[in-house]
């Protein structure tokens, strides 16, 4: 107990320096600044899929979970703040494995949201992201510096990339690669200025993807993929890490595909419809991912919104669009009642059924929101209605906690650190008012959000953002 005094006495005196640091930018949303804090009766969801805990205290001091057990077993320090939290829940800070740093604009432009965005995926509890691919790398490198040095609120960031692509995409804010050599430089200037990962993407070749992905592991460094010119198995037998969004965009069942051709992407997918999960085609692909140890990225929000029965975006996010951000999505929802023969009732309800095969088969399944598409997909709201929709898919409450928060660390190699709460590791914790074991949607109901210890008030940041997604 003498050293854990001292511990804190040394972390009290590195607070108050690290307070007199920060800007004015995060001192409004900061609700708790404490060298001890106790967390007492809450529920525990530890994030590893066990059943979650009740009547639990957590000690917080130095940004780590210094104690954690039965709230009648665990000493509170004298002086610590106490904070008696009966009737909620805690959960590990969601890691967000496909969450942009951009929105689109319109006219096949994406624009950046620095302002808006950190502060909405802190908000709802997103306290690690993976971009998973960036219109402006620079931009996310800066972001990353700036949330980390405690100028700007935010998660942390493993800042994907420039996107790697071939000939073909018909959008100017990604470079086309002219071949093998200058896929090979792209890597390796962007690991020399912080890339923490690679993303490719629809018309590159299997030339291209096999420099990629040579080039990006000498770095250490992982490669996933939205494909649509490769299909998953030969991605996979490339040696491709991690792959994006599941049957939806996988080729590899399209009748005459042609290598590195990007055939046209409804109709692959409605080849895909056409086929039985549990049929040999889709099994045979599953069992290659997982046994070259491929995750897959679960990205059900953004396709949700394809499939007019589905409902529409909450008011909560229409709220923190801008006008035309709103009117934009109000009038693609309302196309998309229009359309006929729409391949999507059927390929979203089996794109569900792929990735509870995938899990199923051993594979390890990550959780994301992509905030593109039709606009309505915004950070932090997309990576809660992510962790529903996977219950909704068949996984039980704790097991689409644990996609969403241990399965992203681990395969970011930092589940010594994030993705679980246990004692040692960092205090990245959500607060919310329920029980999400029991009621996944009670996962909305945040109130707040700690990063490395520090506590974060939640509708303060929701606040600041309304009206700006679309603009900054």
């Amino acid at each position: 107990m003498r050293a854990f005094l001292v511990s804190v006495m040394m972390f009290s005196c590195l607070t108050m320096a690290s307070a007199q640091s920060r800007s004015a930018a995060v001192k409004d949303f900061i609700r708790v600044d404490s060298p001890v804090v106790a967390l007492e009766h809450v529920r525990v969801i530890d994030g590893t899929g066990a059943p979650a805990r009740a009547d639990q205290t957590i000690i917080i001091s130095g940004g780590k979970i210094v104690a954690m057990g039965a709230a009648r077993s665990v000493h509170v320090p004298d002086g610590a703040n106490r904070m008696d939290f009966t009737g909620y829940s805690v959960l590990p800070g969601l890691v967000g494995m496909h969450d942009h740093l951009f929105y689109p604009a319109g006219g096949g432009l994406y624009h950046d949201m620095p302002f808006s965005f950190p502060r909405l995926y802190l908000a709802a509890g997103v306290t690690t992201i993976r971009t998973t691919g960036s219109m402006e790398p620079y931009a996310d490198l800066e972001l990353k510096k700036n949330i980390a040095a405690g100028k700007i609120p935010g998660p942390k960031i493993n800042a994907t990339g420039p996107y790697l692509e071939g000939e073909g995409l018909p959008l100017v804010q990604i470079h086309a690669l002219t071949g093998p050599d200058d896929a090979r430089r792209t890597v390796d200037y962007w690991a020399a200025e912080g890339a923490g990962s690679y993303k490719v993407y629809n018309f590159i070749t299997r030339a291209e993807l096999a420099a990629v992905i040579d080039a990006a592991h000498k770095h250490g460094i992982k490669v996933t993929g939205h494909l649509c010119s490769i299909g998953f198995r030969e991605a996979a037998e490339l040696g491709i890490d991690n792959l994006e969004h599941g049957l939806t965009v996988d080729t590899e069942f399209f009748p005459g595909k042609q290598p590195d051709v990007c055939p046209n992407p409804n109709q692959a997918v409605v080849a895909a419809n056409k086929l039985d999960v549990s049929g040999i085609e889709i099994q045979t692909t599953i069992k290659t991912l997982v046994a070259h140890h491929v995750a897959l990225t679960s990205t059900l929000p953004v396709f949700e919104q394809f499939v007019a029965s589905r409902p529409d975006v909450p008011q909560r996010v229409l709220d923190v669009l801008s006008d035309d951000a709103r009117k934009a999505y109000t009038s693609a929802r309302a196309r998309v009642a229009l359309i006929k023969d729409s391949a999507w009732p059927v390929m979203f309800p089996k794109e569900m059924e792929f990735e509870r095969a995938f899990a199923k088969a051993g594979g390890q399944l990550l959780a994301g929101l992509d905030p593109t598409g039709l606009g309505g997909i915004v950070a932090g709201f997309g990576d809660q209605r992510e962790v529903e929709l996977l219950v909704d898919a068949g996984f039980t409450p704790l097991d689409a906690i644990k996609i969403a928060t241990l399965n992203g660390a681990q395969f970011l190699g930092e589940s010594e650190h994030i993705g679980s709460l246990a004692i040692g590791k960092q205090a990245d914790i959500v607060l919310v008012k329920g029980d999400p074991s029991a009621n996944i949607q009670d996962i909305e109901n945040v109130e707040l959000v700690f990063k490395d210890g520090l506590g974060w008030d939640s509708k303060k940041l929701i606040e600041s953002a309304k009206g700006q997604v679309g603009i900054r």
